[in-house]
């Protein structure tokens, strides 16, 4: 597990934030067998506003390729709510919004992984607190767009995992024995490569 940061706002707004995911997903590749692992076989995994930049460079993965990152096996958003910025702001919504977004639309738009799809993402996790405004429907219109995009084989690689937890205890949770961190252990054995010799356990 490497775990990274990016800059915050007011410095910095959302679409610059991926960047900096980006980027640090980059150094991670150059540097990756210097601590014994392999710069493909990489997941990116955020939690909260960290699950709406990973889910941005899903969707649309030049962010990262112009920081210098290359392809990873796949994506785990952690309780994101934030698909689509365009829909949040365009209704009644928590005022923690505002300032990050403002009144910019076309920042909403930057920032919305649901409009900013390019292809066909890498396979994804979508964790949704099913208690939560917004949160599971808001992943899944984004994989009921990848799918109506790109095919439905393309929108099965996108599961939407809805758990009775709240926003905060699916970041608390997850490594403990409960049935999400099972979920997230499962997808990561569905994106690793084959035949790796690592031992199992």
């Amino acid at each position: 597990v490497v775990s990274t940061n990016y800059r915050l706002y007011p410095d910095v707004d959302p679409v610059t934030e991926a960047g900096d995911v980006g980027a640090a997903l980059a150094y991670v590749q150059v540097h990756a067998a210097e601590w014994g692992g392999s710069p493909t076989n990489i997941v990116l995994m955020g939690h909260s506003a960290g699950a709406n930049l990973v889910s941005l460079l899903a969707a649309d993965p030049t962010i990262a390729s112009d920081a210098g990152a290359a392809p990873w096996r796949g994506t785990v958003a952690l309780d994101s709510a934030a698909f689509n910025v365009v829909t949040i702001m365009s209704a009644p919504h928590f005022p923690l919004y505002d300032p990050v977004f403002g009144t910019d639309t076309q920042l909403w738009r930057d920032s919305s992984p649901t409009l900013r799809l390019t292809g066909a993402p890498a396979p994804m996790l979508l964790v949704c607190d099913s208690g939560r405004a917004n949160s599971c429907s808001q992943a899944n219109a984004f994989a009921a767009e990848v799918a109506a995009k790109y095919g439905k084989s393309a929108g099965e690689a996108i599961q939407v995992y809805p758990v009775d937890l709240s926003h905060g205890e699916i970041n608390s949770g997850l490594g403990t024995a409960i049935p999400l961190t099972t979920a997230v252990d499962a997808f990561l054995l569905s994106v690793a490569p084959q035949n790796t010799g690592l031992p199992s356990g």
